[in-house]
């Protein structure tokens, strides 16, 4: 494939009809290396892509990345909180800035048909070969950082202070940066004064950018719980205690806490996605297992929802006469991810003249969950930017007949990023928000 120049790329149109319009404005120096950087940036994509690797496994993904930054003069520090990677390049006094990507790739078949689709199969974790995809763009993230880290290790002129990469594991399973931070990221490293993410999203066109001030993804927690009764056989259902009848009540009691203990005005999910009981049509089982995934913005509505959910199940047991109460688990957990309101603005603005304040556009907070939340709890000023990844003519098409939901999603076999727009515009954006935040020469 032919390389997309930059210059008619960022401050002209996208290629394709539909397309939005880019701004006339001069790009930071640090850009202009972009061109000339992009074949190698297409090459470290297509590998990453066709090499992915699960939660908690990425290790040659971590090594590909660490050995690119200690050539460009990175002091790199491997296997922090599993396959983490840190990487600090230090240019004087000013600022420490945190640029953070993912590395794990997930459990899914690729179907997209691309000549370089993934055909890796791995073992998960309960030991069983899966197929394994990067079907939530961390390919993409991986290689717009490791571009934004090159054309900053080559224009040291341009900024003074502390560049901190980071390159967490776990993102897909919402563990890698609980165990980065557990490890002594901001410890054994510099606290960074500013944290800064992007994230693939496929309902907006390549070549843009969203953001969303203030809560931007939900809290996501997992939760198991189990319900016993007395088996015994269906056609003599009063010598038991039904566990199916008594998870059908409190599955619809449930909906109670979002539409009677909730504010209309503060959004929140509970979804049971998974219910398991019984063997056979006449057999009343002793048990039967809720999988719960439990969706929330602000701290107190998550506590409040987890423990109605604790509540409810023991009533409905107890309702129920079971001989015990209900075995209740947070299995998973991963806090909201909260933009830094002045810190979203800043970035907007500074991006925004670089690749014109038509591409980008604010958007509603998602039920979708980053475990980026947590280094903003951890006290840094934190912001995760949304980055179109769809073809502009096939987006332009979808929205026109408001059929924009119908673009393959995260956690698809069919995601296929707009690859050359999408790198660009990902390099793009990095690159800008750490010059606007880093020290001025």
């Amino acid at each position: 494939m032919k390389a997309l120049p930059l210059l008619p790329l960022l401050f002209a149109c996208l290629a394709a009809p539909g397309g939005p319009a880019l701004a006339a404005a001069p790009p930071p120096a640090a850009l202009e290396g972009l061109d000339a950087l992009y074949p190698e940036l297409d090459a470290l994509y297509r590998d990453l892509h066709q090499t992915p690797e699960l939660s908690l496994q990425e290790e040659r993904t971590a090594a590909k990345l660490a050995e690119r930054l200690r050539k460009l003069g990175f002091e790199v520090t491997p296997k922090v909180g599993g396959h983490g990677v840190v990487a600090l390049l230090r240019n004087g006094k000013g600022p420490t800035v945190m640029l953070r990507t993912d590395l794990d790739g997930l459990p899914v078949e690729e179907k997209t048909g691309l000549p370089y689709a993934s055909k890796t199969k791995a073992k998960d974790a309960a030991g069983a070969e899966v197929a394994v995809m990067h079907a939530c763009g961390h390919d993409v993230h991986m290689t717009s950082w490791l571009g934004t880290a090159t054309l900053l290790a080559r224009t040291k002129d341009q900024w003074r202070g502390t560049l901190m990469l980071v390159g967490q594991p776990a993102e897909e399973i919402g563990a890698g940066a609980r165990q980065m931070l557990a490890d002594g990221l901001f410890k054994r490293f510099p606290k960074p004064d500013f944290a800064v993410a992007l994230h693939t999203i496929a309902t907006a066109a390549a070549g843009t950018v969203q953001f969303t001030p203030g809560y931007a993804l939900a809290s996501v927690d997992s939760v198991d719980v189990t319900l016993y009764g007395k088996g015994g056989h269906g056609a003599y259902p009063h010598t038991t205690v039904d566990p199916v009848v008594m998870a059908a009540r409190t599955i619809l009691s449930l909906q109670t806490l979002i539409s009677r203990e909730k504010s209309p005005l503060e959004p929140a999910v509970i979804t049971v996605g998974s219910i398991h009981g019984g063997t056979k049509h006449n057999i009343i089982p002793d048990e039967v297992r809720l999988q719960l995934t439990v969706r929330t913005y602000k701290p107190e509505v998550r506590k409040a929802l987890l423990a109605g959910i604790e509540r409810i199940a023991k009533a409905e047991a107890m309702a129920s006469g079971a001989p015990r109460p209900p075995d209740v688990k947070v299995t998973e957990g991963t806090p909201a991810t909260f933009n830094d309101p002045a810190l979203t603005k800043r970035l907007v603005d500074a991006v925004g003249k670089v690749i014109g304040e038509k591409n980008l556009s604010e958007t509603p907070s998602v039920m979708g969950g980053e475990d980026f939340s947590e280094y903003g709890r951890a006290g840094v000023p934190a912001v995760m930017l949304w980055l179109g990844i769809t073809e502009p003519k096939r987006f332009a098409e979808a929205k026109a007949k408001a059929a924009e939901d119908s673009l393959p999603s995260p956690h698809s076999p069919l995601y296929a990023p707009d690859r050359e727009r999408s790198l660009r515009t990902g390099v793009t954006l990095l690159t800008t928000s750490a010059l606007e935040l880093l020290g001025k020469p």
